[in-house]
């Protein structure tokens, strides 16, 4: 038990997101989705783009490509170098010019996602993500899933000291602060170890600017500018 304790202690999740107590926007709105699968696009993008990794190429589709051949299989980022870092970011913001209007009413936000990047590795997960975290919790899966209409759900799995598998779950409330940014209000985190469960902590707050969505993955940037890459499962 006294393991169990110490485990615990670690795991302080932050949710997907940054928190923030000054909304970038003023106003905020309750999510008018509309009933049909396909969103408006409308590109956004010159004829020429000129980025410093030659390797980027500049269609939507090869920009998806590229940007989920950098970060899959980088446990997050972590594995990632500060110029590997720098790349991601370099295609996130060529393909945020191909970003349907008004995003956050896009019926494609909704789904089951694998979060398989953040420029600030520890930041989704929190202290178990960080140095000596991950010296005693070893990250399976980090997903996020978006239910319609205003529902969001995290959860991250791992294995403690290579034998022990457990989770930390997270349950909030979606709200459209304009077309683009969102903010989520969670609950107290649950954490469940072997067979003990237990909620902790208090209430969590994120929000999200949504920069690109499709059928295949997400980007999002937090308040304080960490860069996320969501995949679709």
């Amino acid at each position: 038990m006294a393991t169990t304790s110490a485990s615990a202690s670690l795991l302080q999740p932050r949710s997907f997101g940054v928190r923030s107590h000054n909304p970038p926007r003023p106003k905020s709105f309750t999510l008018p989705f509309p009933q049909r699968n396909r969103c408006h696009v409308s590109f956004r993008v010159s004829a020429s783009v000129s980025v410093s990794n030659p390797d980027v190429r500049t269609g939507p589709d090869d920009l998806v490509a590229s940007i989920l051949s950098k970060v899959v299989q980088t446990d997050g980022g972590v594995s990632l170098k500060k110029e590997e870092h720098k790349e991601v970011a370099e295609v996130a913001q060529e393909l945020q010019k191909y970003c349907v209007n008004e995003p956050v009413k896009c019926p494609l936000i909704f789904g089951e996602w694998d979060v398989v990047y953040c420029s600030q590795p520890t930041s989704p997960g929190g202290g178990y993500r960080s140095a000596l975290g991950r010296l005693f919790f070893k990250t399976k899966q980090m997903i996020q899933v978006v239910e319609a209409p205003d529902i969001v759900r995290n959860k991250v799995s791992f294995s403690a000291l290579g034998f022990l598998d457990g989770e930390v779950s997270l349950k909030g409330k979606l709200k459209a602060l304009d077309s683009e940014w969102i903010q989520v209000v969670f609950e107290a985190p649950e954490l469940k170890l072997g067979s003990w469960e237990v909620q902790y902590g208090g209430q969590s707050e994120v929000k999200l600017r949504i920069t690109y969505v499709d059928d295949k993955i997400r980007l999002g940037l937090g308040s304080r500018g960490s860069l996320f890459v969501f995949k679709r499962i």
